[in-house]
């Protein structure tokens, strides 16, 4: 069944005095774009997270955020002395005017670039943090496909009922276009009688069935109604199968509006038109509502 593009998930972690938190959101997109923002001890870990993500994931704009807290002392940053020794030589050789006197405070001189360096990370803890990060990101994306199917699984079934709309009113039209023939016919068999009573002319005895023939055939919309029909059958079928079908309902969506586009310009009846009009609502809903389909 479809699947929506709309979905959430969330994993967390705590061990070794390390807390993290990993979010993924998705929402609509034409195509599959995946933001990833990831702490900077496990930024190395981004080119995997998007290929998990790309093999999981077709379409949709898909958000990662990773949040870490470490409260152990082994990740804090490193002091790099050389680099703080050539900052204080440097500013020692300001020359200042007489009189002026300046305290260095050693907080700013610690944010210089250079001086506060990252702790090196082994292999070892490489691997570890590549593990956990990769657990968290499996228990999120778990959770947000199982949304997007939920999601899906609605979807499915507001569009199921769109569909049954447009056949009730197929069907209203379908029986209708027959007696808009009819009624044509006896209204020009009316019309000529008055202006031959009135004219005193004769009308050849097959002119009369020609013109409603011809009417006729300007106004079959069988055909129409035919493959109007086939694209909402095709249309519920695609909707029940598991592959990423969001650009197909799509398209189908536009056949079916340009069907009854059609009828409505080849029917000369007004209830027909109402009919026509109804069916162009529901499929403009329709349109709206698989933009948000895998």
């Amino acid at each position: 069944m479809i699947a929506s593009m709309t979905g959430y998930g969330e994993a967390q972690h705590h061990a070794e005095g390390v807390r993290c938190a990993l979010e993924i959101r998705s929402v609509n997109n034409r195509f599959l774009k995946c933001t990833i923002k990831l702490p900077e001890a496990v930024q190395f870990a981004e080119t995997e997270v998007e290929k998990v993500i790309r093999g999981r994931l077709v379409r949709g704009s898909v958000s990662v955020v990773m949040r870490m807290r470490c409260e152990s002392a082994d990740v804090a940053y490193d002091v790099n002395h050389a680099v703080l020794s050539s900052y204080v030589a440097s500013i020692g050789k300001v020359r200042l005017p007489d009189g002026v006197s300046v305290s260095v405070d050693l907080g700013s001189l610690v944010s210089l670039p250079g001086v506060c360096q990252p702790p090196e990370i082994t292999e070892h803890q490489r691997e570890q943090w590549r593990a956990i990060v990769m657990s968290l990101l499996g228990t999120s994306l778990d959770q947000l496909t199982a949304m997007r199917q939920r999601e899906g699984e609605s979807l499915f079934k507001d569009l199921a009922t769109h569909c049954d709309a447009i056949r009730v009113q197929m069907k209203t039209v379908a029986d209708r276009a027959p007696v808009v023939i009819g009624e044509y016919h006896e209204r020009l068999a009316s019309r000529v009688e008055s202006l031959m009573s009135k004219g005193r002319f004769e009308l050849e005895k097959d002119a009369l069935a020609r013109e409603v023939a011809i009417f006729a055939e300007r106004c079959d919309i069988s055909e129409e109604l035919v493959r109007l029909g086939s694209h909402v059958d095709h249309f519920i079928e695609i909707c029940g199968q598991r592959d990423a079908v969001g650009r197909r309902l799509d398209f189908l969506a536009q056949e079916m509006l340009r069907e009854a586009n059609t009828i409505g310009s080849k029917s000369n009846d007004g209830e027909i038109a109402r009919c026509v009009v109804e069916m162009k609502a529901i499929i403009d809903r329709i349109k709206e509502q698989v933009q948000n389909a895998e």
